[in-house]
């Protein structure tokens, strides 16, 4: 019940109209108006009067299995759905459609912990121990979420998104300082696993473990480049907003390591000022299409457009998105945001007051 009531998202799959399914469902739509997608095969006998008015979307089921083309066909469906969900949410439960003045009830959040804690230690439920993990995370306790990721893995070995936040966790860990190398080292180990990933995360956090191995190394320009090559690999896929403003950040750390005179420093401001200008005109154009607070990857976009701005010289629209990234950020979120900001500024010798 808490994992229903606090989920983000619920998918239900009513095609055996089995009774907990159909109970749980009833759960969800009484303490969420927003959010729940309904599922089942075309097979299915008719389904209950209470939810037959409700949109459910049907996929063929060919007994043994579902048809590759179809199984295409229904996750195009649902991420579809999932992202105009996140965009544009609307009332899906009929209970909150007919009672237009009920309040949804509120969870309070320390209990919340203690039984999704409790949920991931008996190590029976993947959410339980995935949305531990991100708890723990939220609380800067990265040490602690490591072994839920792990658990996470053994339950399924192949999913990319816990190999990023297992190295992510390895390398955001509080260790002495005599031991980073060692942890960052290890967290580029893990993500050796997605060798063949062409995801942009992926590459972003590459960079990111080059760029750190690169301060406790005396800022080592050799741990620069590769983090400018596995920042500039994400950023080509699909311009991703993120990797491209710490792609800007690298070539301006490297412009000022390089010596004066040297034709590859003035190279390397062009080039951050190049994406930058870049970035300002993809995202500016975004910002002008849709509210910005309604975009599904709002943290990180108005993360970038602020650090954007501010290398800019937009001080007033930096300081306007940096507002809106810590309405949603977590705590060590925010502290990297700020760490890079502050040597942003030193950088470009910027004055954001």
């Amino acid at each position: 019940y808490a994992l229903i009531l606090r989920a983000d998202l619920v998918i239900a799959d009513i095609s055996t109209l089995n009774p907990n399914a159909i109970y749980e469902l009833g759960v969800r739509h009484a303490a969420k108006p927003l959010s729940t997608i309904i599922i089942k095969a075309e097979s299915t006998s008719k389904i209950p009067f209470d939810i037959d008015h409700t949109r459910v979307f049907s996929y063929k089921h060919l007994g043994e299995d579902i048809g590759v083309d179809e199984a295409n066909r229904m996750q195009t469906l649902l991420k579809e759905k999932m992202l105009n969900i996140a965009k544009t949410p609307v009332k899906d439960s009929p209970v909150y459609e007919y009672l237009q003045t009920l309040q949804e009830p509120q969870m309070d959040i320390e209990e919340y912990k203690d039984i999704v804690g409790a949920l991931a230690k008996k190590n029976d439920c993947i959410f339980a121990l995935v949305e531990n993990a991100k708890l723990l995370m939220g609380e800067d306790k990265f040490n602690e979420a490591i072994k839920y990721w792990e658990k996470a893995l053994e339950k399924n070995p192949k999913e990319s998104y816990y190999i990023q936040q297992l190295a992510l966790c390895t390398y955001k860990q509080q260790v002495n300082n005599d031991e980073q190398e060692m942890y960052l080292n290890d967290a580029l180990r893990i993500l050796d696993k997605l060798v063949d990933s062409n995801d942009p995360e992926t590459f972003g956090l590459k960079g990111a473990i080059y760029k750190r191995l690169s301060k406790i190394n005396n800022d080592n320009i050799s741990y620069l480049d590769r983090a400018i090559e596995n920042y500039e690999k994400g950023y080509m896929i699909n311009y991703d907003f993120y990797t491209g403003e710490n792609l800007a950040f690298c070539f301006d750390k490297k412009s000022a390591l390089l010596n004066d005179g040297n034709d590859e420093k003035i190279y390397c401001r062009i080039q951050a000022k190049k994406i930058r200008e870049q970035l300002f005109k993809i995202l500016s154009s975004k910002i002008e299409l849709e509210d910005i607070r309604s975009i599904p990857n709002i943290k990180w976009m108005s993360a970038t457009f602020s650090i954007c701005c501010y290398a800019l010289g937009e001080v007033e629209d930096g300081k306007k998105y940096e507002t809106i990234f810590k309405e949603t950020a977590e705590h060590w979120e925010i502290s990297t945001y700020e760490s890079q900001k502050e040597e942003l500024k030193q950088l470009l010798n910027l004055n954001f007051m």
